[in-house]
């Protein structure tokens, strides 16, 4: 069900938002609508993704020995790079 919502923008945004829709030849309301589901859309997908089986499948197969000394001698390269 639509339902009228009146907004309040800058008059510049509005004429240029206006002409944008209609290079798209779209309505300003729809432009508006599809950001909102957008924002809306994105805010719900960005929790932690599901990993996927394959993922789940690989993961442990590589064991690493000594991550400390890893840690280390990829610090002791950093610092020689950029001395």
């Amino acid at each position: 069900m639509d339902a009228k919502l009146t907004l309040k923008l800058n008059k510049e945004i509005i004429e240029q938002a206006k002409h944008y829709a209609q290079e798209k030849q779209c309505s300003l309301s729809w432009l508006v609508e599809s950001y909102f589901r957008f924002l809306i859309e994105r805010k719900q997908s960005s929790s932690i993704p599901e990993i996927s089986s394959t993922v789940k499948e690989l993961s442990g197969i590589i064991q690493l020995d000594d991550n400390e000394k890893i840690r280390d001698d990829y610090t002791n390269y950093l610092l020689q790079k950029y001395q």
